[in-house]
């Protein structure tokens, strides 16, 4: 039997590692467990589970390693932007205007990096990021560490938050095996580098092992598994979970009138939620729909939810689900990384997906969530950059969205007019895309959520 370490490096990965069965399954395919957190010890402490864990220090990146780990994560994009708008769009928001030394430096790399970015050159950003912190003291402390508990293998549960970079160094240099899994679904086909090479990957789907191997070069096919993902994985575990009539009184709900859920990005992947919000309670408020409805809003985890106060004040008939996590530790690098979800929000995002009739977002992954619980999915995007809203409608040209939208499995509305009768339709038939939802779901996850914590701790004994 071996020695596992599993890194947790914020709240979402707290909720898919911890809050799934993963721990329990792990226990079952090794000798021990030690958890690396990048997150405070005290978010365990009302766990039952029987894994030591260690908090790590926070690492600050330094002017020289941000400028390395920049110029990687911009050969890497310059690398993969042909035929690939969501990369190049994700190149043009990398360019800075800012006045500032970052700013600056970031024009500088632009003509640089659109040359050298082949993926020799992409490792060799990577090497002289990693000899900018090697010598530093937390990654010796970082090593001492992981000399000291002895892992076998060590699991990043996120391939891209900088500030594990130092601990991939430190467990390479200890001989230590690593293996990471990939995030989440728009990780591979438009966003940028990752915080480090590992020995082994673990992916959602055949769809997600091509795209690794296409934009990794470097990567061989015998260092990836498809395991499927833990994020789904609590909507079939029994301890999550409410009755509908508890649900209702909660939320205020009517238990008599069918459910929309209108599901909120952040404000900086989703600004103009605020308007699809107004627009389907005007919807609601004016009699043009063919039903009453209740109309349930879940605001994003990633942030505290003032902007939508004005919407709250406005419209005090519309129920929202504000989700219920925890900032464990400001002034971090990266603060939404440490907001935690507790238990009842696990069992509260269950319960709205579970009894919603349908959902709406803005392309956003949510959409597969209500999949899996059979719910029709609409997908606003009004903005089209000159009607003085942020041009979300740009998305639609992106590889992961292209994929949604060549399924058939989700309604596009592009308008209030569109948005009225996506709605009248889903809730009067909703089950009119049911199949070619089930093949994207297919296509998008590869894996049964049954045993999906079991087969990646089996995948990661076999590393």
């Amino acid at each position: 039997m071996k020695k596992i370490g599993v890194v947790i490096t914020d709240g979402v990965g707290f909720r898919n590692f911890v809050l799934s069965d993963f721990l329990i399954k792990s226990q079952e395919q090794f000798e021990e467990v030690i958890v690396f957190s990048c997150l405070p010890e005290s978010v365990y402490q009302n766990l039952n589970f029987k894994v030591k864990i260690v908090e790590l220090e926070v690492f600050e990146e330094s002017f020289y390693t941000w400028f390395f780990r920049k110029a990687k994560e911009l050969a890497h994009l310059q690398k993969h932007k042909k035929d690939n708008f969501g990369i190049t769009d994700n190149l043009n928001a990398n360019y800075s205007k800012a006045k500032t030394p970052r700013g600056w430096t970031t024009r500088f790399l632009f003509p640089i990096t659109s040359i050298c970015n082949s993926e020799n050159w992409i490792l060799r950003w990577e090497k002289w990021q990693q000899l900018t912190f090697a010598k530093k003291n937390i990654t010796k402390k970082y090593r001492k560490i992981l000399k000291d508990f002895g892992p076998d293998v060590l699991f990043f549960t996120h391939q891209r938050p900088p500030f594990i970079a130092p601990l991939i160094h430190a467990a390479q240099k200890q001989k230590i095996k690593t293996a990471s899994f990939i995030f989440s679904w728009d990780n591979l086909a438009s966003k940028g580098r990752m915080a480090g090479s590992f020995d082994h990957y673990l992916v959602w789907s055949e769809l997600m092992k091509k795209e690794l191997l296409h934009f990794y070069t470097s990567i061989k096919e015998n260092q990836v598994g498809v395991v499927g993902t833990p994020q789904f994985e609590p909507y079939i575990l029994n301890r999550y979970g409410l009755d509908k009539l508890t649900f209702c009184s909660k939320f205020n709900l009517d238990l008599n009138k069918k459910t929309i859920l209108f599901s909120c990005g952040d404000v900086s992947t989703s600004p103009n939620d605020t308007r699809y919000i107004e627009a389907i309670a005007e919807i609601i408020a004016d009699g043009k729909l063919d039903e009453e409805v209740n109309f349930l809003v879940r605001t994003s985890p990633a942030e505290t939810p003032e902007r939508f106060n004005e919407l709250a004040v406005k419209y005090p008939w519309i129920s929202w689900n504000y989700p219920k996590w925890t900032q464990a530790r400001s002034n971090h690098q990266e603060n939404w990384s440490q907001r935690i979800p507790t238990v009842e929000d696990v069992s509260d995002l269950k319960s709205v997906l579970q009894y919603c009739d349908l959902c709406v977002n803005m392309l956003s992954t949510m959409s597969l969530d209500a999949m899996l619980f059979d719910k029709p999915v609409i997908n606003t995007v009004f903005g089209n950059g000159i009607n003085g809203l942020v041009n979300d409608q740009r998305f639609l040209n992106y590889a992961h969205i292209k994929k949604v939208l060549d399924s058939g499995a989700v309604t596009i509305a592009e308008n209030e007019e569109e948005l009225i009768s996506a709605i009248n339709q889903c809730l009067f038939t909703p089950d009119y895309k049911l199949n070619e939802q089930k093949g994207l779901l297919e296509l998008q996850i590869g894996k049964p959520l049954e045993q999906t914590s079991k087969r990646i701790a089996q995948a990661l004994r076999n590393c």
